[in-house]
Order: C-alpha cells, then sequence, then structure tokens
C-alpha cells in the first residue's frame, strides 16, 4: 500500500510543474532604456570630445589666442579623469570576460 504522505509529495512536485535551466538573459538596458551598448558609445563620445576640448584649449593657450590658464587646466583635468574612468572600465571588462572564459560548462 502507498503511504499517504509519498503520495502528497508526488502530487504537490507535479503541481509545481517542471523544473527548467534558468531563464536566458535579455539585452542589458540602463535606467533610461538605453543599451549597454549605447552607453558605452556614448561614454566614449563624451570621453573623445574632452581630449578635443582640452587639446583645442592647450593649442589656444600655446599660439597666445587665450590667456585663461585656469579653464585650459580644467578642460585638460576633466579629459584626464574621463580618460582614467574610460581605462578601468576597460580593465573590469576584460577581467569579466577572463572570468567568463575561465568557467565551466
Amino acid at each position: 500500500m502507498a503511504d499517504p504522505l509519498m503520495i502528497n509529495s508526488i502530487q504537490a512536485g507535479r503541481a509545481a510543474g517542471p523544473v527548467n535551466g534558468p531563464e536566458p538573459a535579455g539585452p542589458t538596458t540602463t535606467p533610461d532604456g538605453k543599451s549597454f551598448k549605447d552607453a558605452l558609445l556614448d561614454s566614449l563620445n563624451e570621453v573623445n570630445r574632452l581630449q578635443q576640448e582640452a587639446a583645442d584649449g592647450v593649442e589656444k593657450l600655446v599660439t597666445g589666442q587665450t590667456d585663461d590658464l585656469a579653464n585650459v587646466f580644467s578642460a585638460v583635468r576633466k579629459a584626464d579623469v574621463a580618460f582614467s574612468m574610460l581605462m578601468e572600465m576597460r580593465n573590469k571588462m576584460i577581467d569579466a570576460y577572463h572570468e567568463l572564459q575561465q568557467m565551466r560548462v
């Protein structure tokens, strides 16, 4: 004769449905709805813009078109910080890629 507790546990397992693997990941978006790729491209473009502004400021300072050392220094510093942040993001992405490569499937 079948144990009533065994029958109840089997029926409860059937009610839960089949066991599947994890759901596939959907596209990653930022809070404002941009994809990771778009957010990364925007960051790259912003760093490029800051680098160009800094280079233009230094060129104008060297050629004597401006004597506003504070603004040029500020532009160069912003470009340096943005580039440093970009390099840190790159390093983190490379680390994550290497970690994914080492995962066993």
